[in-house]
């Protein structure tokens, strides 16, 4: 019962929450879109024509965002392990980029002009300990920080959602030491008592 009534006061809050409101007003699939809006005004990441990777996409409030910038020249390739409706200009991947079999298809549609933005709102199914979640929240984004490493190009642009923590010093000195700009961003939409936030690196430095 109890844990019945939580759920019921996390859906009130839930709907009612103004970027949620927004999100169904404006058309995007989860509240979500709001930060990489946000991001994207205070760090200019999109523009139009961008080979894009949006790794861990579902339910896909990212990829709108991009797609409405990208235009019909850019790329924009989705991937998780959710199935996730279609979006107008974004090719969706339903699998693991870890699986090379998955990782494969992911580069098939890249192709071998790199990618220019590699995002990554992804998470962990949060437990509440710390000790447990915070280096499955780190092993994400050393996940996406492996992935820029390999398939993005000289002067692209990482964002990756961390847990500050165990291990965030540690991947903010890797990211300081192969971009020329990092910045540490909360946007409007995380939740105040979220420990969310967003490593923003700009101008990838290919050594």
């Amino acid at each position: 019962m109890a844990r019945r009534k939580g759920d019921r006061r996390w859906m009130q809050r839930h709907l009612s929450d103004p970027y949620v409101q927004q999100a169904q007003r404006d058309g995007y699939r989860s509240r979500a879109a709001y930060k990489l809006i946000e991001l994207d005004q205070r760090d200019r990441l999109l523009r139009a024509g961008q080979s894009v990777v949006d790794l861990g996409a579902a339910p896909g409030g990212w990829s709108q965002v991009v797609a409405k910038r990208n235009g019909p020249r850019g790329t924009v390739v989705a991937i998780d392990l959710l199935e996730m409706e279609p979006i107008a200009g974004v090719d969706v991947i339903q699998g693991d980029f870890r699986e090379a079999e998955d990782l494969a298809r992911l580069r098939e549609r890249i192709g071998d002009q790199g990618v220019d933005l590699v995002l990554s709102d992804m998470a962990p199914n949060v437990s509440g300990m710390a000790a447990v979640d915070q280096p499955r929240m780190m092993y994400l984004v050393e996940l996406t920080m492996d992935f820029a490493a390999q398939y993005a190009k000289p002067g692209s642009s990482l964002v990756v959602k961390a847990f500050q923590g165990e291990g965030f010093d540690i991947a903010l000195r890797d990211l300081r030491q192969g971009y020329q700009q990092v910045k540490i961003r909360k946007p409007g939409a995380s939740r105040a008592a979220s420990r969310e936030v967003y490593l923003v690196a700009t101008g990838r430095q290919v050594r």
